[in-house]
């Protein structure tokens, strides 16, 4: 389950970024009003990100010393 987790973590991470990409090209295009929906829009997604990340992780390190303390504390 950690695997899936961080794999969501990373395609939500990978779309924010094609966000931000668009928003940038909206702005080089002179479309200030739609970069910053955009970039309003990544920066949301950005959160969601780091918060499914920061999920992942506890997930991780959770499923880590579960392992260890089954193991008698190798791992």
């Amino acid at each position: 389950m950690p695997t899936e987790m961080h794999n969501k973590a990373a395609e939500q991470h990978e779309n924010t970024a094609k966000l931000h990409r668009t928003a940038a090209e909206s702005h080089g295009r002179g479309d200030h009003a739609k970069g910053f929906e955009t970039s309003t829009t990544a920066h949301e997604q950005s959160t969601r990100a780091h918060q499914l990340s920061s999920d992942a992780h506890k997930k991780s390190e959770t499923s880590k010393s579960e392992i260890g303390s089954k193991s008698g504390g190798r791992g």
